[in-house]
């Protein structure tokens, strides 16, 4: 028997996002809701009220997430969907909560047509997926998968002093550890690009095989400061104009490796950064991301390798790798699903990699995990500006709701 086609209601998905924008709604139109403020709880017991509304058990665990969950015909492990609630400072309306309010619309739908599915249907809220309160960020989806250290994260403080542990307690939602999300069926997270890459090629969705490895090191250039006016150019040590040398080349030598590859010198701090004085210490970073390791590796070494240019300058150049992680590719079988999902619905799409991180690349280590990316103007996120078109976003979650169909299959 051919199942029944199911659609959302788009307007109704219109009406929960701009309900859910007022927690924390900014004056020109964004969203600073903060992990564990008084928004970010109002918006929680929104969500529950909502999951509860539509006949769901919620439950939270010991990090605070919040897990809605559907029952389902077997008592089995659950179709998830998800992602997060939480905002950076003048965010946007889009960025995490429409995995969240995706889920909604998906039940809404469900419950509307009477069908009860074969499995359990969980949506989850991971906590401080951000980290613009409490860093690092997706710091509830690293304990949950086991990245990150819970008492260490209980530590973490925001700039008021304010512990993670603290933060938690006061809300009201520290839950239990034996809720937590364990076992799942799939999980599949949609979210808004946050890249010109769908807009720029007028696709609809984004059919996402893996979030990139990358790589940042910490470089320092250290030179000899003297008078600006009084010491001859050819007897300086600047650490600056040996910087500069260092970045050029980087760049060029970057740039020939591949054209997929991404890479950005995103701070700089100049000492002792007087007009009248020559630099004498540089500190910058430069950061790479790609899917092929090999390809992480062999920016690595550039990097290493370019101690000479400093030395040419006089100076000397020390390279320190901060941090760095490996390319996370998500389920094959479930990637597939979507992209049936996606043909299915007539919808462009295209499979793309992920340069952001999402929660979904934690939980893709004992769940099967994929990704839905829906187009963002202008290429636009982590700002008031960001936006997708209430039509895209319609897309997106019928994409979910085809996929999950075809799961519960």
């Amino acid at each position: 028997m051919q199942r029944q086609k199911l659609v959302v209601n788009g307007e109704r998905l219109k009406q929960e996002l701009e309900a859910f924008a007022d927690y924390g709604k900014t004056i020109n139109n964004g969203v600073t809701r903060l992990s564990l403020s008084k928004e970010d709880r109002l918006v929680r017991d929104y969500f529950c009220e909502c999951c509860e509304q539509l006949g769901m058990t919620v439950k939270i665990d010991d990090m605070g997430c919040i897990y809605a969950t559907l029952p389902g015909v077997e008592d089995k492990p659950p179709i998830v969907m998800g992602s997060h609630l939480d905002t950076v400072k003048k965010g946007g309306r889009f960025d995490g909560v429409l995995g969240v309010v995706a889920g909604l619309e998906l039940v809404r739908t469900l419950v509307e047509n009477n069908i009860k599915p074969k499995v359990p249907i969980m949506i989850v809220n991971f906590t401080n997926e951000e980290g613009a309160r409490f860093e690092p960020s997706m710091m509830a989806s690293g304990v949950l998968s086991g990245k990150f250290d819970k008492q260490t994260m209980l530590k973490k403080q925001d700039v008021e002093g304010t512990t993670f542990e603290q933060a938690l307690a006061a809300s009201g939602y520290e839950g239990d550890i034996t809720n937590r999300l364990t076992e799942a069926a799939a999980f599949l997270e949609l979210h808004i690009e946050q890249g010109p890459v769908l807009e720029s090629e007028n696709l609809s969705i984004g059919v996402v095989e893996c979030v990139l490895g990358m790589v940042c090191y910490e470089i320092e250039i250290t030179g000899e400061s003297d008078h600006a006016g009084t010491t001859p150019m050819k007897m300086r040590k600047d650490a600056l104009f040996a910087t500069n040398t260092i970045i050029q080349k980087a760049r060029e030598k970057l740039s020939a490796i591949d054209e997929e590859l991404v890479f950005t010198m995103g701070r700089m701090n100049v000492l002792p950064n007087i007009h009248t004085v020559i630099p004498n210490q540089v500190i910058f970073t430069i950061e790479a991301r790609h899917k092929d390791m090999n390809v992480i590796a062999e920016v690595e070494e550039i990097i290493k390798n370019l101690s000479s240019l400093a030395a040419a300058e006089g100076c000397a150049m020390k390279a320190t790798k901060q941090w760095g992680r490996d390319t996370v590719w998500f389920n094959e079988r479930v990637c597939g699903v979507i992209e049936k999902a996606t043909q299915n619905l007539t919808y462009s799409y295209k499979r793309m990699v992920s340069g952001a991180g999402h929660d979904a690349q934690f939980i893709a280590s004992y769940v099967p995990t994929a990704m839905i990316f829906v187009p963002s103007l202008n290429g636009k996120s982590h700002c008031e500006e960001e936006f997708t078109e209430w039509k895209q976003c319609e897309q997106g979650v019928n994409v979910l709701l085809e996929a999950v169909m075809q799961l519960l299959e």
